[in-house]
């Protein structure tokens, strides 16, 4: 009697690993409220208002804030969009734990914040927030690379109010978020200039800031100004990470207070954000003032400055901006006790609000122009060790502009007003100021060895723009044919100082993930096992040897591995015999890629087991395990019962490659 074996490998000789472990993770999570909760009844659901997207702690990061009518526990709802289905989430959607607490009176209902964590880059996800049976709309994001180039948005004061019109400020600041990410739908941030709103605990126009969606599409990061820290809806609707609420950092020493403060931080690609509570700059109130700022900036530098290429500070009351704010005596304490302490800190640009004009200055050291030389306009601008470039950024919404002023004797540094020598009209710290009563936001692009400033017109002298539309200001000397939406006020590119030395930079790109996978050496012919020698009539016995696989694994990962196989029923016609006869001993031919010889199986004839009918060991790789090439082998091993029929038998090897 003969019997055959054929190893096949269906479909194309080379595969991959067809089989792969997955994990489903479910988290559980305490939301802790404040008091005691009380569930929404049918007949007076929970409902969730004012959402906002905010920055997190860094790209993987974004925090979520929203009001809830009812004080119940909260959570956000996460999941990529393409795994939504006709708009359902998915059953394993991530859920991330929302905590907050009571409003305060006239805001009313509760505040609640989470943060999604663990975003992979170049994803587009969708998210909601509330409870079971009380869901927000859903909304989009999309996160980008975690490294490399990117572009942010800046946007002065929109002080929704300050007009006099609540809807024609909100309707401009619509237009400039629609204007300028219409222009840059890439743009990873929109940073805030601060003065949010025009009464800090005003929430019809805390409403009327928040309404455009592409607030719950980007990610928003506040700066607290002088109208917003009046009164705790600041802090109620905008929640920021890795924030230090203590004393100092308050502008009248008390967090509990009805006011809003403190600092914080974020590192977003190679950028460390600093934010600062401008608002509290004296110690007369209680606060820790300046110093407690610096102190912190300090801190926060000397801890993770080295984790960044760029430095940007970011805080309201602008200390060289050229219009009604400019001889403010607050501003020029602070214009004393910032520009030192930055220079000597490395930092690389200021962003500033307030005085609701913009304002480019000259490289700033210590204080004073670093170089008399730099002229006003300058494209170009080499910062030199210590160099500081100041920027303030007019109204975003065309609710309120202020004039530019002139300036005047009491010096040309320090906290002095003097006139350029090179341009009498300007500041002496001022390259460039422009005030045309007409919407701006600005840009601001991030490369490996530059940032790009530019401040970009969202509006003309038409409508939208409140302060020109209610008469507010007497002029509006912009012209839509030659300064049209989209043009360029103002560009400067910041070059950084390389030191005595020549920096060296070289881009790592994602790595190619890698594959495992394997493949029959050679040709895959049949594997004849010859004929079968008779044992005094009581079983049959052939050997044989399958065709050598190869096993390849390039991954990063260095995941384990295993290649498994499981053989047919050996048929001729309709005669048959099991499987199980079939044992193997497996050994590695060619060492690589960690692997190891799986342990023999023996015949069922010999034990009564199941031989190679259920799937079996060839070999298989530890986590960890180097990357490479190796080579399987296998002895076969046939016993058969001497009562099989005689004829010409066949089975199929399938063979199944498993790795995580």
């Amino acid at each position: 009697m003969r019997s055959r074996i054929s190893t096949r490998n269906p479909g194309q000789a080379r595969r991959r690993a067809v089989a792969g472990t997955t994990a489903a993770c479910l988290g559980l999570a305490l939301a802790l409220g404040s008091g005691l909760a009380s569930p929404a009844s049918a007949a007076d659901p929970t409902t969730v208002s004012a959402l906002i997207l905010g920055v997190g702690a860094n790209e993987s990061q974004r925090i979520v804030t929203w009001y809830s009518s009812t004080d119940t526990a909260q959570q956000v709802q996460l999941a990529p969009t393409a795994e939504l289905t006709d708009g359902a989430f998915p059953t394993g959607a991530a859920t991330f734990a929302a905590i907050g607490g009571a409003n305060i009176a006239t805001s009313g209902g509760f505040n609640r914040h989470a943060t999604i964590t663990g975003l992979k880059e170049h994803t587009a996800y969708s998210y909601r927030v509330g409870e079971e049976g009380s869901w927000s709309p859903t909304y989009a994001f999309k996160t980008q690379d975690f490294e490399g180039d990117y572009d942010f948005l800046f946007y002065g004061d929109p002080q929704i109010g300050s007009s006099g019109d609540v809807a024609k400020d909100q309707a401009g600041w619509q237009d400039t978020l629609d204007v300028s990410l219409a222009a840059n739908p890439n743009a990873e941030l929109l940073v805030s200039g601060g003065d949010q709103v025009e009464t800090a605990n005003t929430e019809s126009q805390w409403n009327a800031f928040l309404a455009p969606d592409k607030l719950r599409q980007y990610p928003w990061a506040a700066t607290i100004g002088n109208h917003d820290v009046g009164g705790k809806a600041y802090e109620q609707h905008l929640f920021t990470p890795n924030t230090d609420r203590s004393g100092p950092l308050y502008a009248n020493g008390n967090p509990a207070s009805n006011t809003s403060g403190g600092d914080y931080f974020y590192i977003y690609k190679d950028v460390l954000y600093i934010d600062l509570n401008s608002n509290s700059y004296t110690t007369t109130s209680g606060g820790g003032g300046d110093a407690a700022h610096i102190n912190y900036v300090t801190d926060v530098i000397n801890k993770h400055g080295g984790e960044a290429k760029w430095t940007v500070l970011v805080y309201h009351h602008a200390i060289y901006s050229p219009a009604d704010h400019a001889k403010d005596g607050d501003n020029k304490v602070r214009r004393v006790d910032f520009p030192t302490a930055f220079s000597k800190l490395g930092v690389d640009l200021v962003l500033q609000g307030h005085d609701h004009s913009y304002s480019r200055s000259y490289v700033n050291k210590n204080g004073a122009k670093a170089n008399p030389d730099e002229q006003p306009g300058a494209a170009d601008v080499y910062a030199g060790p210590g160099g500081v470039v100041y920027v303030t950024a007019n109204s975003a919404s065309g609710s309120k502009y202020y004039d530019i002023t002139k300036p005047d004797s009491s010096g040309t540094s320090g906290a002095g007003n003097g006139a350029d020598p090179l341009n009498p009209d300007n500041y002496w710290y001022n390259s460039v100021q422009n005030q045309e009563h007409v919407r701006s936001y600005v840009k601001v692009e991030v490369r490996s060895d530059k940032l790009v400033v530019a401040n970009v017109r969202s509006g003309t002298c038409a409508a939208p723009n409140a302060a020109v539309e209610r008469g507010n200001v007497a002029w509006c000397n912009n012209t839509a044919e030659n300064q049209p939406v989209g043009s360029i006020v103002d560009k400067v590119t910041i070059h950084p100082y390389h030191a005595d030395g020549q920096d060296l930079q070289v881009n790592v790109p994602n790595a190619a993930p890698g594959e495992f996978g394997w493949t029959i050496d050679g040709y895959n012919g049949l594997v004849d096992l010859g004929t079968a020698v008779e044992h005094n009539g009581d079983y049959f016995s052939a050997a044989g040897k399958i065709n050598p696989l190869l096993v390849s694994d390039s991954r990063r990962s260095l995941a384990p591995w295993s290649i498994s196989a499981s053989v047919s029923d050996f048929k001729d016609a309709d005669k048959t015999f099991s499987g199980a006869y079939l044992g193997w001993t497996p050994y590695v031919l060619d060492a690589g890629a960690g692997a190891q010889a799986s342990g023999a199986i023996p015949s069922a004839y010999d034990d009564h087991g199941d031989g190679l009918s259920v799937s079996r060991g060839l070999g298989w790789a530890e986590q960890g395990h180097p990357r490479g090439t190796a080579k399987l082998g296998a002895d076969l091993d046939l016993k058969i019962p001497g009562s099989v029929e005689k004829g010409g038998y066949r089975a199929t090897l399938t063979i199944t490659a498993l790795s995580s």
